[in-house]
């Protein structure tokens, strides 16, 4: 247990650092943490969204931004010789816009026709 930080000076070892955020609604953020305080509330400079779907992805610039401690679900440094990982290839951001809108059609039709096979087996 000797590598354990005290409580409350674990992000400080992450200050200035390219930073991976997932957040609790899914989106991930990548910035530089520049400040935090005791809600773990984080303030990325140079801050991203970084979307992905299947094969693709962008980054959609938020520049300065703020994140709400309870948000956060993990956060980590980016090891910037392996980022991007090299079986994304980057895309406009409308050009994954309709790729995620595609991806959300795609999930809905499959929904749907689960829906009805269940349906289809309540009759056994």
């Amino acid at each position: 247990m000797e590598d354990v930080p005290p409580p409350g000076t674990a992000l400080v070892e992450e200050l200035d650092k390219r930073l991976l955020v997932q957040l609790r609604d899914g989106r991930k953020l990548v910035g530089i943490l520049r400040s935090f305080d005791q809600f773990a509330n984080l303030v990325l400079e140079k801050a991203t969204e970084r979307i992905i779907v299947g094969s693709l992805y962008a980054e959609v610039p938020l520049g300065l931004y703020v994140v709400r401690g309870e948000n956060v679900v993990l956060l980590g440094e980016i090891d910037e010789s392996k980022d991007p990982p090299h079986q994304l290839r980057q895309v406009s951001e409308s050009e994954i816009k309709q790729a995620r809108k595609g991806e959300a059609e795609a999930d809905k039709i499959k929904s749907t026709m689960k829906a009805r096979m269940n349906f289809l087996n309540d009759f056994d």
